[in-house]
């Protein structure tokens, strides 16, 4: 008899899905072991079972997100058993690249990535160094297929027909320096880099990391509208880290079990623009005043906690890395046919009076679903308060992206 082993396809704490697995009230990270004594081809000669079993322990999905993978894998690990005794053979059929692949957030976010076993092929570009991290990671016994691409002659032919574009490229944050002090930098690298989306792989869905946030979508955007190939449903600011770290602090603060956490965060990726909605933590649970002050400001100095304990030597890549692969990973799951996907993103937005808006997302194979206002509805005073301060500023980044592209038109 054949002996059996597991594999872990995914980071985080373990999710539990399977034919005989209960209903799990929200979205986790995961960790999915595949026993069996039937080898599966696709999987790199890694085994699988005609059950999959796994444990809810931490968050690294969004919100209702468990569930969500019980319901999509059940099924067919049930059809699988009908007509089959092989078992569950889960299709890696996406393919993503990562512009901007060599850098401190481009390079765990590749890791994590091609852990996923959703993904067939693992684009990797940079303007240098980027061969080796391709050969590195080529080695893991994953699904996907890695390839390196280096410089702007070899960026069309890396995104050929990609499904999901990461841009984690541009320069990180230093001591002293704002987001907007990254402006002038990395407003040209994304201008760049989305002109290439737009001519090689229009249909695909863009997740912007690179900040600021709050300016480089809206140039995103404008890029995509001069190209003529702009669809704001695919178009996204990747604000999942803010959601990460509020869930974060808040367990911390009030001694929960983080698995059960969920804090929305609206607004825009910076500073005061960041607004946790405390009011809406689920589990309910009640704050002072001077907790939801405290809480909020740290949530929104994040970034800076971290630039300042590195002392010069980077910024937030690792949990960045982590709240970006979140985020793909539930990209992925909607392009397969998930029905139940929630994040939160900075996308075109007409739930404020602001063109852009960070809010909750309902994801699915187009992209945006729906937008859900109801987080904006019954909020506390604070909240409320807090939500008019940051509209000027997030409306000024805005402004800036769009201007930015308006004085230089996009390459033909």
């Amino acid at each position: 008899m054949a002996t059996t082993s597991a594999t872990t396809f995914s980071i985080g704490s373990t999710v539990s899905f399977g034919s005989r697995g209960n209903p799990l009230p929200q979205s986790k990270p995961f960790v999915a072991r595949f026993t069996s004594p039937n080898s599966l081809a696709s999987f790199s000669g890694l085994k699988a079972a005609t059950y999959v079993n796994c444990e809810s322990e931490s968050s690294f999905f969004g919100k209702e997100s468990s569930a969500a993978l019980r319901g999509s894998f059940v099924p067919k690990a049930q059809k699988a058993n009908q007509k089959s005794q092989n078992g569950l053979q889960p299709v890696a059929s996406y393919k993503v690249a990562i512009l901007g692949a060599a850098g401190g957030i481009g390079q765990p976010l590749a890791l994590l990535i091609k852990m996923s076993p959703l993904v067939s092929a693992l684009n990797l570009y940079d303007i240098a160094n980027v061969k080796g991290v391709a050969a590195d990671l080529s080695h893991c016994n994953t699904p996907s297929q890695v390839q390196d691409f280096t410089g702007a002659s070899e960026l069309g032919n890396c995104l050929k027909g990609v499904n999901v574009v990461v841009i984690p490229a541009g320069v990180p944050r230093k001591p002293g320096m704002t987001r907007d002090d990254l402006f002038n930098i990395n407003a040209n690298i994304v201008k760049t880099l989305v002109e290439a989306v737009a001519d090689n792989c229009p249909d695909a869905f863009i997740h912007i990391i690179s900040n600021p946030v709050n300016s480089t979508v809206p140039i995103a955007a404008e890029v995509l509208k001069q190209k003529g190939v702009y669809d704001p449903k695919k178009l996204f600011g990747v604000t999942t880290l803010d959601v990460v770290r509020a869930n974060t602090f808040v367990a911390q603060k009030k001694n929960l079990k983080l698995i059960d956490v969920d804090v929305p965060v609206v607004g825009g990726h910076a500073g005061i623009t960041i607004l946790p909605l405390l009011s809406k933590t689920k589990p309910s649970v009640n704050f002072t005043n001077e907790e939801v002050e405290q809480l909020t400001v740290r949530i929104q100095n994040a970034g800076t906690e971290v630039v300042e304990a590195k002392a010069g030597a980077g910024s937030a890549t690792l949990s960045m890395a982590y709240a970006a692969a979140r985020f793909v990973e539930s990209s992925l799951r909607a392009l397969d046919g998930d029905g139940d996907v929630y994040e939160c993103s900075f996308v075109q937005s007409d739930l404020t009076d602001l063109p852009f808006f960070a809010s909750r997302i309902k994801l699915g194979r187009k992209g945006i679903e729906a937008l859900i206002p109801s987080d904006l509805s019954g909020l506390s005073e604070y909240e409320e308060k807090a939500l008019e301060a940051l509209k000027p500023e997030l409306k000024a980044s805005i402004e800036k992206g769009i201007a930015f592209v308006q004085k230089q038109p996009v390459t033909a």
